[in-house]
C-alpha cells in the first residue's frame, strides 16, 4: 500500500531566488507577472518585502509589504483621527494564492501573517493602519471579510488601524 500524503505547506517566509515561480497562476496575470518579474527586484531593492507559501520550493501564494502613507481625505474615519496628514501606512501591496490551493484558507493566512509582521514593525517605527488596494470587487469583498473598511472617498482602497487588527487577532 503506497502512503499518498499531501505535500507540506509550509509557512509564509520571505522570498528567495531558490523558490520557483514559474508555475504560479493565480488567475490574474498582473498578479503573476508581478511575482515572476518585480518581486525579486523589489526585495533587492528594498522598494518591497515579499513573503511566500511554498510546497517542495515551489511558491503557491505570496503577498508583499510596503511602508506607506494615505491622506487624510482618502482615509476613514477611525484611521484619521488625531493623526498627521499624511499617515503613516503600512501597505499589502500584492497578494495572490495560485488556483490550484485557492479556497483552502491560505488568503486569509496571509493576511494574518502580514498583520502579525506589521504588529512587530509597529513597535520600531510609527504604523497607524494596514491598507491595500483590492484589484476588484471580489478582493475587495475579502479584505472587508479580513476586517478592512473601505475609505470614504476612494472605495477599493480598503484599511484597517493596527489597533483593530490587533483585537482581530484576539
Amino acid at each position: 500500500m503506497i502512503d499518498e500524503q499531501e505535500p507540506t505547506v509550509q509557512a509564509p517566509q520571505p522570498i528567495k531566488t531558490e523558490h520557483y515561480l514559474e508555475d504560479f497562476n493565480s488567475g490574474n496575470p498582473e498578479l503573476n507577472d508581478w511575482l515572476r518579474k518585480r518581486a525579486i527586484k523589489n526585495e533587492d531593492s528594498g522598494a518591497s518585502r515579499t513573503y511566500v507559501v511554498t510546497v517542495e520550493n515551489k511558491v503557491i501564494a505570496y503577498y508583499c509589504l510596503a511602508n506607506g502613507s494615505v491622506f487624510n481625505s482618502i482615509a476613514t474615519g477611525k484611521v484619521r483621527r488625531n493623526m498627521p496628514d499624511p499617515i503613516p501606512v503600512m501597505v499589502i501591496g500584492r497578494l495572490a494564492v495560485d488556483k490550484n490551493w485557492q479556497g483552502r484558507g491560505i488568503g486569509y493566512g496571509l493576511v494574518r501573517d502580514a498583520v502579525l509582521r506589521t504588529l512587530q514593525a509597529s513597535e520600531i517605527a510609527g504604523i497607524r493602519a494596514i491598507l491595500v488596494h483590492a484589484l476588484n470587487e471580489q478582493a475587495k469583498q475579502f479584505y472587508e471579510k479580513c476586517g478592512f473598511i473601505a475609505s470614504p472617498t476612494a472605495p477599493m482602497t480598503l484599511m484597517i488601524t493596527i489597533a483593530d487588527a490587533k483585537t482581530a487577532l484576539s
